[in-house]
């Protein structure tokens, strides 16, 4: 009986873990198409082997972890609120992405002695030299600026330090032109890298978190742009990078075709996650969850539809032709 339940454990183990690689695939090239551009500071870091923590900003609800996730070589576990954790169905998929709950005192008190089996959870990934994405200002606001940093971070690096292992802290700043605005420009600034040795252990936890949030605030306050809201000028200046107009009539063809070909989908779509996001700051993600799952199956129709209609086996073709058609439309439209 126990040999087949390690049987059955390992199928789904493995079924989640196929499912977790071939959303990555999928995510990294759709992320071209969501994102304009993309300008990373330090590329190398990419390629960055754990036990590293990245404490990041967080401006932009899930996308910010979907990018770093994407973006990194190795899978990257992250942070999320624990109210998302719902049911056994729900925490199971959550968790199959990588996905750890962190509970915050608004989430309900009873459940912050759960964040103490999360935190095991993460010294276990730390010792298997894993990768994990804190969001240190706790909760996600659509703004150009850093908020004061929670203790969660801190609890969870000098924590491990005091377990003997040797984690790497990497302050991350996340910053994008637009929050409702298809075709972005993220810049993705990677810090200096925070160690043990620069603080003394044998301190009190509380000078300790202090210290350490003090030293990755320093950090964060080179990698995150500081911009007001209505500060259109600055956003243009620091946020959008220039395209020569030889590159703009090159895609101007493509980019309509693109247009043409989406309207169906990207317009209703839009309306819902405007709807959906009138009181959160989650119409991005929103937006790029609903489009990723949607987008395969609007492909599909329409394809059919065209050979139904014209007898022709062109449009077998449309689901190369419409993400390039996408792409261009992307790069040739306005940043602003």
């Amino acid at each position: 009986m126990e040999k087949t339940l390690n049987v059955q454990r390992f199928y789904i183990h493995q079924n989640y873990l196929l499912l977790y690689r071939s959303l990555k695939i999928v995510v990294r090239l759709a992320i071209r198409i969501f994102c304009r551009k993309i300008i990373i500071n330090k590329p190398g870091v990419l390629g960055t082997q754990g036990p590293l923590l990245l404490a990041c900003n967080h401006p932009n609800s899930y996308l910010d972890a979907v990018i770093l996730d994407a973006l990194f070589r190795q899978p990257v576990h992250s942070l999320a609120r624990g109210d998302v954790f719902v049911n056994k169905f729900i925490s199971a998929l959550l968790t199959s992405l990588k996905i750890l709950p962190v509970y915050r005192v608004s989430e309900g008190v009873e459940n912050l002695s759960s964040n103490y089996n999360t935190f095991e959870e993460c010294k276990k990934i730390f010792r298997r030299n894993g990768i994990i994405l804190i969001f240190s200002e706790g909760k996600c606001v659509n703004e150009w600026h850093l908020r004061p940093l929670k203790k969660g971070t801190a609890r969870l690096a000098i924590d491990t330090w005091l377990n003997d292992i040797p984690l790497t802290v990497l302050p991350v700043g996340i910053n994008y032109s637009s929050f409702r605005k298809f075709g972005k420009n993220v810049f993705l600034n990677f810090g200096n890298e925070i160690h043990r040795d620069e603080f003394d252990l044998n301190l009190a936890d509380g000078t300790l978190y202090q210290q350490f949030n003090a030293k990755l605030k320093d950090e964060l306050e080179q990698l995150v742009y500081e911009i007001p809201a209505r500060n259109r000028s600055e956003r243009r200046k620091k946020l959008t990078v220039e395209v020569g107009i030889d590159r703009k009539i090159l895609l101007l063809i493509p980019a309509i075709i693109g247009f043409i070909i989406h309207i169906p989908l990207y317009f209703p779509i839009k309306l819902i996650a405007r709807n959906t996001s009138a009181h959160n700051d989650h119409y991005d993600s929103i937006m790029v969850t609903l489009l990723l799952f949607s987008y395969p199956f609007y492909l599909l129709a329409l394809t059919m539809t065209g050979i139904f209609i014209t007898g022709s086996f062109w449009f077998l073709l449309l689901p190369v032709v419409s993400p390039i058609g996408a792409w261009a439309l992307v790069q040739g439209k306005k940043q602003m």
